[in-house]
C-alpha cells in the first residue's frame, strides 16, 4: 500500500486545487441527482435505435468530461494543452468510441436463427461483453499506432511492479461488499449471472463460468480505455490535469448500476487513475477491478440466498 500513499500525496502536492474539486464534486452531484431522481438515463439518454442511443451517451459523456477541463484555466496556470491538437482529438473522439461500444449490436445478426429463445439470450449477453472489447479497442490501438507508440508501449500494458498492494486493495474492498449485498438496489443488479438463472440450458454450471468469464473480460476494455488510453494518453499533453475529467467520464458509464457503485466509481476512478499515472501499467487496476466485480457476483448470489 505505501506506493499508493506516495502517489496521492504527491498528487495532493503538486496539482490538487481544493476549490476546483469542489466545484466538480458539485457537477457531479447534480448529474447524480438528475439520473438517480429524475431518471437522466433512461428518460433521456437512452432511445431506441442506434443513432439516438449513440448521441445520447455520447453527450452524456462528453459534458462531464469536457466541463472538467474548460474550468481548469479558471484555477491553474498552465493550461497550454488546450492548444494541442491532439487534446481535442481525444476530448472529442473519446466519448464517440465509448458511446459506439455501448450502442454496438451489429454482431447479434450473427446469431444462429437456429438458436432457441434461450440459447440466444445466453449468447446475446456473452457476445455483447466478448465483441464491445475489441470493439473499443480497435480505435484506441489506431490512436496509439499513431500518436504514441514511438514513446510509450500500448497503453497501459507495461509490466505490473508487485502484486501485494493489489491484492490488499480487494481485501479491504470485501467488507464494503458484504455490507452492500445486504441493500435491495445492490440485489436487483447482481449477481449479474441470474439472468440466466431461469434459462432452460444444457450444461448450466458450464455456462455460468462463461457468462462470468465474459463479463470479466468486459472490464479489460474498460480498463485499457479509462487508465490505459485516456490517462496514458493524455499524461503527455495535460500531466496530471487529466485524472479527475477521465475520472468523471469514468462515473458517468456505471450511471445504470446502483447509485452507492455510481458515487464509488467517481472515487475509484481518480485513486485508480492517480496509480496507472505514476506505474504506467493497467494490470493491477485490472486485478483490482476484475477481483471486486467477482466479489460483488459472489456477494450477489449469498445475499439473494440468505434474503430466501
Amino acid at each position: 500500500m505505501f506506493p499508493f500513499f506516495g502517489y496521492i500525496r504527491t498528487y495532493y502536492r503538486h496539482s490538487f486545487n481544493a476549490v476546483y474539486f469542489g466545484c466538480i464534486l458539485l457537477l457531479m452531484s447534480l448529474l447524480i441527482w438528475l439520473n438517480y431522481r429524475h431518471g437522466l438515463e433512461t428518460h433521456y439518454v437512452a432511445g431506441p435505435g442506434f443513432f439516438r442511443g449513440f448521441a445520447g451517451y455520447y453527450l452524456l459523456y462528453f459534458i462531464p468530461f469536457a466541463l472538467a477541463f474548460f474550468v481548469q484555466p479558471i484555477f491553474f496556470k498552465n493550461t497550454s494543452f488546450f492548444r494541442d491538437r491532439w487534446f481535442w482529438y481525444i476530448l472529442l473522439l473519446a466519448p464517440a468510441f465509448f458511446s459506439f461500444r455501448v450502442n454496438f449490436d451489429f454482431h447479434l445478426a450473427l446469431l444462429p436463427g437456429s438458436l432457441s429463445t434461450d440459447e440466444r439470450k445466453f449468447w446475446t449477453h456473452c457476445s455483447n461483453w466478448a465483441v464491445r472489447v475489441f470493439v473499443v479497442l480497435i480505435p484506441v490501438f489506431l490512436t496509439w499506432w499513431i500518436k504514441d507508440r514511438s514513446v510509450q508501449p500500448f497503453y497501459g500494458s507495461s509490466r505490473m511492479k508487485g502484486i501485494r498492494p493489489y491484492l490488499v486493495l480487494v481485501l479491504i474492498m470485501l467488507p464494503l461488499i458484504a455490507l452492500a449485498s445486504t441493500q435491495p438496489d445492490f440485489l436487483r443488479m447482481y449477481p449479474r449471472a441470474k439472468a440466466i438463472a431461469s434459462l432452460n440450458l444444457s450444461w448450466k454450471f458450464a455456462r455460468y463460468f462463461l457468462y462470468e468469464l465474459c463479463y470479466g473480460f468486459d472490464f479489460v476494455s474498460i480498463e485499457f480505455f479509462f487508465r490505459g488510453f485516456l490517462v496514458l494518453s493524455l499524461w503527455r499533453i495535460c500531466g496530471p490535469h487529466c485524472i479527475i475529467p477521465i475520472a468523471c467520464f469514468y462515473c458517468c458509464i456505471h450511471f445504470g448500476k446502483p447509485l452507492g457503485e455510481a458515487i464509488s466509481s467517481f472515487w475509484g476512478g481518480l485513486f485508480l487513475g492517480i496509480i496507472s499515472y505514476n506505474t504506467r501499467s493497467i494490470w493491477g487496476g485490472l486485478l483490482v477491478h476484475l477481483g471486486i466485480a467477482w466479489s460483488m457476483e459472489l456477494g450477489g448470489w449469498f445475499g439473494s440466498s440468505i434474503k430466501k
